[in-house]
Order: C-alpha cells, then structure tokens, then sequence
C-alpha cells in the first residue's frame, strides 16, 4: 500500500515516485500534483521503510495506518493541535508506543501523511494470503 510513496526532508507532505533519472528520481507531490527531480543529496525516505518505536520494538507505518483506518472508517482524522491530544489518540491506536522515543512532531507528520494518503485513495488495506491447510487422506 506504502510502495513508491516518499517522504522527503525539508520538503512538505508526501511524494509519487514517477521514474528515474541519471542521478535523480523524478518525483510528483501529493500536494501540488507538480513533479520534480529529488536528488542523492535528499533525504528521501520510503513509508514502506519507516517505522513508529515501541516498548518491545517497532511496528511498521503500515500497521499502524492500518490501525487508523479501522479507528476511523476510512475517514480523515479531524485536525489535533495539542500535544495531549495526540498522545491521547497515539495511545489509543497504538497503547505500547515508545513515549520517550515518538516525539508529538512525529505523531502529527503520521496524521497528516494519513490524511493526505487517504484523500488521494492511496492507503488500501491488502488482504494477508490465507494458507489452506492439507489434509492428509
């Protein structure tokens, strides 16, 4: 659901992997819909790649999106502002997340990443494979 979504630093919202260049990737942002080259000096992360910290070790983005969406039906997350706010909702979706470690800035990146993955239809939930069990005869 994450693969080819880029976070970049010092760049606003999310990113659309589009190609890639001799020494570039081209990138479309999620905001503006205007591409541009994002270079190896960028910091680009993947989503698929990014993970939240835990008591017991890490969750990955997806599992805790996936958490969210479950929460709110599919929709956007109303705006929080405060702190308290988003600790309370982190503790909610995510009750062993690391609080010395998940900063409130990083609570509120994953909330507006969220809003805008689901105002683009881009966070779709993929069914695991269920494996058939054998039966011996």
């Amino acid at each position: 659901m994450l693969k080819g979504i880029l976070a970049i630093s010092g760049q606003p919202g999310l990113f659309k992997l589009v190609a890639e260049a001799k020494n570039s990737i081209i990138v479309e942002s999620l905001l503006t819909g205007k591409r541009m080259p994002a270079y190896a000096t960028s910091k680009v992360s993947s989503l698929e790649d990014i993970a939240i910290f835990t008591q017991t070790g890490e969750v990955a983005l997806k599992e805790v999106f996936k958490k969210m969406m479950e929460k709110e039906n599919g929709h956007e997350i109303a705006k929080k502002d405060s702190g308290n706010e988003l600790k309370a909702y982190f503790q909610e979706i995510l009750p062993e997340y690391d609080q010395d470690r998940v900063y409130t800035s990083d609570m509120k990146k994953v909330i507006q990443w969220y809003n805008l993955l689901q105002k683009h239809n881009l966070l779709i939930v993929e069914e695991e494979p269920v494996e058939e069990e054998k039966t011996e005869e």
